[in-house]
This record gives structure tokens, C-alpha cells and sequence, in this order.
């Protein structure tokens, strides 16, 4: 890895390294779906169903009912972080005292805690882009999106989407609560996932700046000033997935949608190691290893609108 330095001491600077913001792993953070924290290798996810048990009353027993159980598999990928930076650039950047006099010198702590918490930062950014839209290559896992684009959904519950806007976000909103199934309505565990650009879209429209008439004030007479929070539509609950591709929703259980990873403090666990007592040098490894994947356990669940 390469390392640029672009700040030079000027006094005894007591400043933090800025860095840009990143996209926040909301799914997680927020208990948006269901967190398995514990897979080693591998683990099946279990569905029971029961259907046709109901009879009329007899003095005789009568084996009725079909018992179905079917399985699906999570496996969570291995993933890393490596990283190395040399101690000498930062011998003549502001960081120089905390480094010490002496030859044998230290990464600057307070670049070392910043370095850290944005390995950690840029870790839960991927994850939360590869939760919902990611593809199985170098450093991702496929994610909701890409399961569902390849499995066979329930008809009527795999909907082709359209560019969304303030507009049009209601009756695109409308088609996927359509489209859910009747034995999920109500349940308080029922979601609608979207992306960013349909939440914006659906905030818009909330205070009223769109061509159905609704005026200005919109929505509890906030205009654009709605709660960031969740909303509602059609009696069901409205999340932003920040990892979903424009234009795109999924509308299921929470407990339907399943993360799963080794341990979960895992992607908050970075090792720093100074090679001086290693090998002699001055570099720095910074290492990060952990395991993620997704899975769905139940597809007739779901209704996917992309």
C-alpha cells in the first residue's frame, strides 16, 4: 500500500485526521434483519409447515395433515484486511513528538486509532453494500439482491420496477404491498425495504411536492421535513437499506432475511502488529479477519421489486 502525506508539522498540533464520511451499516446496526453470530462453517436454516391438519371432530384418531420440512444453507465467506504503512513519513509530519526521539519509533496513536476506526468504518460500509446488493467476487459475498434475482419467486411477487421519483413512488409502493402475501399482512414483523433514492422519492411525496394535489404541507404538515425514522405505508413498515441499488425494494419478515458471521465482534477486532521486533523494519501491519454472508430462508415470503 502506498502512503501519502499531506500535512506537515507546524507546532506542537493537537488536530484529528479528517477523513471521508462513510456509508453507515445501518441493516446491522439498527436490528433490521436477523443476526446468526455464531457460524463456524456453515448452518441450516430450518422451515416447518403444517398444512391440512384441521378435521371434523370423530371419536376414532385419523392421521391428517402434511408435515413439510425444508432447508436452506448459510455459509458465511472468509474475509480479510491487509494493510502495511512505514513509520518514516510521519518522522517530518505533525505527528513527530508522539512519535518519540528515538530511532526505534512508534506509529503515531492518535494516526493509529484513526487508521483503526476507518478500517473498521470501510469493513461495515462493505458489508452493508454486500448484505443487500453484493456479487460473489475478490472481498464481497452475494447479498439479498442478487439470491432473489436468481431464484423463482411466487407469481406476482417478483415485480418489475421503474425509475422511481416523487411522482410515481406511490403506485410503485402500492404494486409491492399488492403483492405481499396475505398471510404476512399484519404481521408485525413485516418490512418494505428500499433503496435511498425510493426513501427520498417517498419523503418528497410525504410533503406534498408532487402532482397529485396533496399542497405543500404534505404529510402532518411538515412539507420536507419528515422524520429520517421509519415510516409507513399501507400499514407497513418502511426502512432505507443504504446497500440496496436505486430503484429497488424487497418487502418481507425481518425474520425472514438472515446475516450470518463467526463471531460478531469479529469486524470490530483489528490487529496492529510492529514488525521492528519481526524483522527489523519500520513498517506497520494493520490485519483484519472475518467471515460474512446473507441468506433467505423462506422465498415464498418474499416480494422483490427491482
Amino acid at each position: 500500500m502506498s502512503l501519502s502525506i499531506t500535512s506537515t508539522y507546524a507546532g506542537e498540533f493537537a488536530g484529528r485526521y479528517v477523513s471521508a464520511a462513510l456509508l453507515s451499516g445501518n441493516t446491522i446496526a439498527n436490528g433490521l434483519i436477523e443476526v446468526k453470530p455464531n457460524v463456524k462453517f456453515k448452518e441450516v436454516l430450518k422451515r416447518v409447515s403444517l398444512s391440512g391438519a384441521i378435521a371434523n371432530a370423530s371419536c376414532g384418531f385419523t392421521d391428517a395433515g402434511v408435515v413439510a420440512l425444508t432447508e436452506r444453507i448459510i455459509e458465511p465467506k472468509e474475509l480479510q484486511v491487509n494493510l502495511e504503512l512505514c513509520k518514516t513519513p510521519f518522522q517530518s509530519d505533525w505527528e513527530a513528538i508522539s512519535m518519540g526521539y528515538s530511532a526505534h519509533d512508534n506509529l503515531p496513536k492518535t494516526f493509529a486509532d484513526y487508521f483503526i476506526g476507518l478500517m473498521a468504518g470501510e469493513i461495515a460500509a462493505q458489508t452493508e453494500t454486500d448484505i443487500w446488493s453484493g456479487t460473489a467476487g475478490a472481498g464481497t459475498f452475494d447479498g439479498f439482491a442478487t439470491l432473489l434475482t436468481a431464484a423463482t419467486l411466487p407469481a406476482g411477487q417478483d415485480i418489475t420496477g421503474a425509475v422511481v421519483t416523487a411522482a410515481n413512488v406511490i403506485a410503485e409502493l402500492g404494486k409491492v404491498t399488492d403483492a405481499v402475501p396475505s398471510s404476512l399482512y399484519g404481521n408485525e414483523d413485516l418490512y418494505i425495504y428500499v433503496s435511498q433514492n425510493v426513501w427520498r422519492a417517498y419523503k418528497r411525496a410525504l410533503g406534498g411536492f408532487q402532482a397529485d394535489g396533496k399542497g405543500g404541507n404534505g404529510s402532518m404538515a411538515m412539507g420536507t421535513n419528515q422524520d429520517i425514522d421509519i415510516q409507513y405505508f399501507d400499514g407497513i413498515k418502511v426502512v432505507v437499506a443504504n446497500g440496496l441499488a436505486d430503484d429497488t425494494m424487497v418487502s418481507t419478515l425481518k425474520s425472514n432475511l438472515y446475516f450470518g458471521t463467526g463471531l460478531l465482534n469479529d469486524q470490530n477486532e483489528i490487529k496492529v502488529l510492529d514488525m521492528a521486533d519481526l524483522d527489523g523494519s519500520k513498517n506497520v501491519r494493520f490485519i483484519a479477519r472475518y467471515t460474512a454472508a446473507v441468506q433467505i430462508a423462506v422465498l415464498e415470503d418474499v416480494v422483490f421489486y427491482s
